[in-house]
């Protein structure tokens, strides 16, 4: 029975578990790593494992006492901080890694997208397009680079409700989870005129109904940039990362 760590709680990694859980649980024991920070997670079969390890040194010194064999790094795409500290602990134990990296949307010609490299540029981008209400879906962590910016109303969405007083006062919040459909997006940027949306790059299917939205309405994007990703094996999604485990365990 081979050990596998499966870090993260994004929908990749839920899936990731579900297959485990479903098709290979005569030979593999899967341990799901969550950070923490979403206060109610989505149900994960299997092994949940909750909060940090404590850095690189945390993560080896816990794949070594728990005999891990394998590793998936299913993290968010954002999550540059954590995908270096799982690849620098894989090499360090000689653990077998798997990273899962989203596609990037494919931009449309249709698509008014103003490409950023970070919060701190798509705040600074607010004024210069002169957008006076904007929906921002880059998490809740992420909300502080919008303060400070009068005239502006911002509709932010979140998966956890905001903390009380709530990081930014000119806003109203939306409390949900994805994946969201096309029509509701629609519907929801309709309602409250929006005229600039705020995106991560995270990529996906399960989220890129904002964006085609955006697209249907002609309305004006921010999509800040993903960070890189550290090299060694990757996949798209959970079935590629069945399969890769597959491979690892046949070879």
């Amino acid at each position: 029975m081979r050990r596998v760590l499966i870090l993260g709680g994004t929908g990749e990694a839920i899936a990731i578990a579900r297959m485990l859980h479903d098709e290979m649980a005569d030979r593999v024991e899967a341990i799901s790593a969550l950070a923490g920070v979403t206060q109610s997670p989505a149900p994960i079969p299997g092994t949940v494992r909750i909060g940090g390890f404590g850095g690189v040194d945390g993560l080896a010194e816990y794949i070594q006492a728990e005999r891990i064999d394998v590793l998936i790094d299913a993290t968010h795409p954002f999550a540059a901080q954590m995908a270096g500290q799982v690849h620098a602990a894989a090499e360090r134990t000689s653990t077998p890694r798997l990273k899962i990296i989203r596609p990037m949307w494919r931009r449309n010609p249709r698509d008014r997208w103003i490409e950023v490299p970070d919060l701190a540029a798509a705040a600074a981008t607010i004024p210069r397009v002169e957008a006076r209400r904007v929906f921002l879906t880059v998490g809740g962590r992420s909300l502080q680079a919008f303060e400070d910016m009068p005239g502006v109303w911002f509709l932010a969405r979140m998966t956890d409700a905001p903390p009380s007083p709530p990081p930014l006062a000119n806003a109203d919040y939306v409390v949900a989870r994805g994946p969201f459909q096309t029509d509701a997006e629609i519907a929801l940027m309709r309602t409250h005129a929006i005229d600039l949306l705020v995106a991560k790059a995270s990529g996906g299917a399960a989220t890129e109904a904002k964006i085609l939205a955006a697209r249907a309405l002609g309305i004006l994007t921010v999509i800040i940039r993903r960070p890189p990703s550290p090299r060694g094996d990757a996949v798209a999604d959970a079935e590629g990362a069945l399969a890769w485990l597959n491979r690892l365990l046949e070879g």
